[in-house]
């Protein structure tokens, strides 16, 4: 592979900025399903892949949304274009067969649910991750976010238990004059060592 133009770095990382207010501006069905058809190739351990989005669009999806959100949550939210439930799938492991098939790495998890509870957790935070990227990547902006009632948002869109939430990311045009000044980064001595 070789380095991607520093334009690309900017898009995605260095001007790219955690959007709170949006453009009254429709984002495409065909944009989201972009969006997961670039994320899906991201790492995850064993491929495990336990990330489920749920893409909350219609109005009354939205207020069903809202009412799961802080107070802090609710305008941003509800303005949003878009917001993509990022969740988990707590039977993941029995597509291991489909999607890590030359080991049976289903026997690796079945029965123990702290592993199936941890990877799910740590692998669909990646795969969140990579959403963004691959959100930005195709000219959205990004606002993700805590900030909400777990119980009561699995309750409203999970009722059979199978998944749980992880964040929210809200989607869309942002508007960029409504943006805090950017907040202060760790250097690289403050994070990282090299051993």
């Amino acid at each position: 592979m070789k380095p991607v133009d520093q334009a690309v770095i900017a898009q995605l990382f260095t001007e790219a900025r955690t959007h709170n207010v949006w453009q009254d501006k429709h984002v495409d069905d065909a944009v989201l399903k972009q969006i997961y058809e670039a994320m899906k190739f991201g790492p995850t351990a064993a491929n495990g892949s336990p990330a489920r989005i749920v893409f909350v669009k219609s109005a009354e999806q939205k207020a069903r949304l809202v009412e799961c959100v802080a107070a802090g949550n609710v305008e941003k939210t509800r303005s949003a274009p878009v917001t993509a439930i990022v969740a988990f799938d707590n039977a993941f492991h029995d597509q291991l067969p489909k999607l890590f098939p030359h080991a049976d790495a289903r026997a690796w998890y079945a029965g123990n649910d702290a592993k199936i509870a941890r990877d799910a957790l740590m692998n669909s935070s990646l795969q969140g991750g990579y959403f963004i990227l691959a959100a930005r990547a195709l000219g959205l902006d990004c606002g993700p976010m805590a900030g909400f009632d777990a119980d009561k948002l699995n309750a409203a869109f999970f009722p059979d238990g199978k998944w749980q939430v992880n964040f929210l990311i809200n989607l869309g045009y942002g508007e960029a004059d409504k943006l805090h000044p950017r907040l202060p980064r760790l250097t690289f001595d403050e994070a990282c060592k090299i051993v």
